[in-house]
């Protein structure tokens, strides 16, 4: 196996020689063997152990176990300790997305820290045949059934052509010890139950199906390959992105041979699921304003275009900005200049710049998005109006109202940003001070 490995890793490039690695290691079995083979294949390894609390004594006891096993090799030991279950609540994903996420970017960090170039984990060919039993179960379309990559970034897999049981029988030959994770046995996961249920039903249909299995996904990967490139042609035809926004046009959308299908490639980047996006694809014909939300972003129907977005912590928030203060990053991008009125003075006529009267203002000033029932007096009106009228005058799209923000003085409105200034705040004969607000 020692061979078999050495070979895989050289024919895919997934490692240089001497390479520094950082090395995800559990305690179990498939890590312990991981960490033994690069050390013979005489790589510079460094050992990383994530103690994510899921399991009480058992958690603690591999933590221990895998501290005990550096120290035997005389290797670099990194550790740390996950609230699992407490980062899965907030951020309200699954506890092994939670789980998955909290590694992989603790791993980047201790990668960039120690200077490894590399990050090596344990995941088989088992583990990938089960991650494609569990996609199809999930419905992830046919990226889901290519499996795992041998490289994501920095992340690498020298096992992933082994099965389980070479690995089993490499430790006993190499009598190495290591640690049983107990919950493996137990079938409350979708992932175990696939381990002990399912795979071990299908294999009394075909005796090989894990060889059967990995030649599928190497199709499966190379199927992919072609019908990625065409997706790629297809994008570059119906999405536009600006400002961080990604638009499909929904006309171009409907054009394309298996569209819903179409439509369902480029959103699984953002997170839908193949639930979401068939309801997306069911109401391409409907009114404008639908919103459908992903774990990570928004999408809205507006006219003939869907709208893409980011989630954004900062929607709802309130952003203050103190006398003096000389400019603002977020939410958006403000500089603030203070200066007397000259009598030559001409205010700007550019949408990204006001000029008002800086006596008027009270601070501090607050940034917020705009929120219904809100009125303003715009610039050359002497009435108020309620800015849901306004925008319906400015013909504004739904995307473009929900991402407008408001510069507030002792509560009300003295810019529209980047549209319209308040009446109120305007220069005339009597302002001797002026405060220049730009986008700039």
């Amino acid at each position: 196996m020692l061979k078999k490995v050495q070979e895989f890793i050289h024919t895919n490039q997934l490692l240089a020689e001497n390479e520094r690695v950082l090395v995800g290691v559990s305690g179990g079995a498939d890590s312990v063997v991981l960490l033994d083979i690069l050390i013979k294949l005489q790589y510079d390894c460094i050992v990383a152990h994530c103690n994510f609390h899921l399991r009480g004594k058992e958690s603690d006891r591999d933590e221990i176990f895998v501290e005990k096993l550096a120290k035997t090799y005389n290797l670099t030991y990194k550790k740390v300790d996950f609230d699992t279950i407490g980062y899965a609540k907030t951020h309200k994903i699954s506890i092994e997305m939670a789980a998955r996420e909290l590694r992989y970017n603790w791993f980047e960090k201790m990668a960039a820290e120690t200077n490894a170039t590399s990050i090596a984990v344990a995941h088989h060919a088992d583990d990938d045949i089960e991650t494609v039993l569990l996609n199809l179960v999930r419905g992830t379309g046919l990226k889901g059934i290519t499996g795992m990559e041998m490289r994501n970034g920095k992340v690498v897999r020298p096992l992933l052509n082994c099965y389980r049981e070479e690995i089993e029988q490499y430790a006993q030959q190499a009598n190495l010890e290591y640690v049983t994770d107990s919950t493996n046995t137990e079938n409350e996961y979708k992932r175990n139950k696939i381990r002990n249920q399912i795979i071990p039903l299908l294999a009394e249909l075909n005796p090989s199906i894990k060889a059967t299995f990995s030649q599928n996904i190497r199709n499966f990967k190379a199927a992919w390959n072609i019908y990625s490139d065409k997706i790629e042609q297809i994008k570059a035809l119906i999405i536009k992105v600006k400002d961080n926004q990604t638009f499909i046009d929904i006309q171009r959308l409907k054009q394309q041979t298996e569209a819903q299908n179409v439509l369902f490639e480029i959103l699984s980047e953002y997170n839908f699921n193949s639930k979401v996006v068939d309801n997306i694809f069911s109401g391409l014909d409907s009114n404008s304003g639908l919103i459908y939300y992903s774990p990570t972003h928004r999408l809205l129907k507006d006219r003939e275009q869907l709208i893409i977005d980011e989630i954004k912590e900062t929607d709802n928030a309130e952003f203050l900005i103190p006398e003096g203060e000389k400019g603002i990053n977020m939410p958006i991008k403000l500089t603030f200049r203070r200066f007397e009125k000259r009598e030559d003075f001409k205010p700007s006529k550019s949408a990204d710049t006001i000029h008002i009267d800086a006596d008027k203002v009270k601070f501090p000033l607050h940034v917020r998005k705009w929120q219904q029932g809100d009125r303003f007096q715009p610039f050359g009106m002497t009435q108020n109006k309620k800015l849901s009228d306004f925008f319906i005058d400015e013909k504004l799209s739904i995307y473009e109202k929900e991402n407008c923000y408001l510069l507030i003085s002792d509560n009300e409105i003295v810019w529209v940003i980047g549209m319209r200034l308040d009446n109120r705040y305007r220069i005339n004969d009597k302002t001797q001070n002026i405060l220049e607000i730009s986008m700039k």
